[in-house]
């Protein structure tokens, strides 16, 4: 009875909204057609929002590897002195009124990540530290399957980043990796009754050791951790991943060697929010930041190959996941930006004001279809259809 619903939920929904799903399937741009390449648009198509986010901030979205209709949105506050309670949101383009699952923590949820085989496994991190596993398919219990607590090491600081462990196939249980605030990387294995924590590398503060000569310092002093941000693990190369921190370093590290870092990139001054390897070119990767810029590394030059100012602190960026040289970046201005290296290597193809007055804060492509979300400081998530031009292989 209750599917029956549904289904009939969403055919009223797609009569309502006709117009905008004849966009969605069949919307042409006026840049497709034109003679030169170096042009593109997106078309808004829908927002979505609850009552009960809209006083929240969209912390992290994720698609479901498995339908590609599905998503997940995750709320909480950036602002230390408004923290409430976390909220997350499963909505499908299918029927964009309503989401179809909802999931509550007593603490905010600051990021969340789909198991790529496991399309019902939703891993995610909050902002007092404990990170959990739900499972979606349980949506009349709202209680996680697994929780990290103080005795299983559960991090003091907020989580920023949670991953799922794809690189070790062979493994009897599945993991996860975080990262904090708290300056640790974490793997914790998903054991049969609880999460066991494994430590995978400590982020320590980088020292100007230069600096400290030139001014006479010679004593011995103790420092601390640096706090991280986001990491990404490289699809291509095993057991390395990147790390950003809180003071603008990114660390090139690997599971292997826990105690050093491989390589270390300083050309940001301000937090990183996110690095991403190229999906395509094994030694690429981007990055973006508090100080307006988004930069393009090669893993083995120490500076930037490209930089981009784009007037206002970063939130996010993302590849494209057909192309090697299409991404999206979004900025507090509100303001979404698509580049395509291969079409215009300086300046970007795509500018798109996505809210009024409010901080656009996340971005996330499809991995199918030409569509890409954009989440802001205010609980919504706009998705917009992409021109031809900005789906181009390369």
């Amino acid at each position: 009875m209750k599917r029956a619903l549904k289904i009939m939920e969403r055919m009223l929904v797609q009569n309502a909204e006709h117009e905008k799903f004849s966009d969605y399937k069949y919307y042409k741009d006026e840049t497709d057609d034109a003679t030169s390449e170096s042009f593109g648009s997106v078309l808004p198509l829908w927002r979505f929002t609850t009552e009960k986010s809209r006083r929240k901030n969209v912390t992290a979205m994720t698609w479901n590897p498995r339908y590609n209709d599905l998503f997940a949105v995750a709320y909480g506050s950036y602002d230390f002195l408004k923290q409430t309670p976390g909220l997350i949101c499963c909505f499908t383009i299918k029927n964009p009124t309503w989401p179809e699952y909802t999931f509550t923590t007593e603490s905010g949820v600051m990021c969340i990540d789909f198991h790529p085989t496991s399309p019902a496994l939703l891993a995610v991190g909050c902002y007092d530290g404990t990170v959990m596993v739900f499972d979606i398919r349980l949506k009349s219990n709202n209680k996680p399957i697994y929780q990290s607590t103080v005795r299983t090491c559960k991090h003091t600081d907020p989580v920023w980043q949670v991953r799922w462990n794809t690189q070790d196939e062979n493994a009897k249980n599945l993991s996860f990796y975080s990262i904090s605030s708290d300056g640790r990387v974490t793997l914790w294995n998903l054991m049969k009754n609880k999460l066991e924590a494994e430590e995978v590398v400590k982020l320590k503060l980088m020292l100007d050791q230069d600096k400290e000569l030139a001014e006479g310092k010679k004593e011995q002093f103790m420092y601390g951790l640096a706090g991280g941000m986001c990491f990404d693990f490289s699809p291509h190369m095993e057991n390395l991943f990147l790390v950003g921190t809180e003071e603008g370093y990114i660390h090139l590290c690997s599971t292997a060697y826990s105690g050093q870092y491989l390589e270390t990139y300083k050309d940001h001054y301000l937090a990183v929010y996110a690095v991403k390897w190229n999906n395509f070119h094994p030694k690429t990767f981007l990055s973006c930041s508090a100080d307006w810029t988004v930069k393009m590394w090669l893993m083995d030059m120490k500076r930037p190959i490209l930089s981009y100012d784009l007037g206002n602190p970063v939130g996010d960026i993302s590849w494209a996941p057909y192309s090697s040289t299409v991404f999206a970046a979004v900025t507090s201005e509100g303001k979404l930006y698509v580049y395509d290296l291969d079409q215009n290597k300086h300046k970007y193809l795509c500018e798109q004001p996505t809210t009024k007055r409010a901080k656009a804060l996340h971005v996330a492509f499809n991995y199918v279809d030409p569509i890409i979300l954009v989440g802001d400081e205010r609980g919504g998530v706009i998705s917009f259809k992409l021109s031809q031009s900005l789906t181009k292989t390369a």
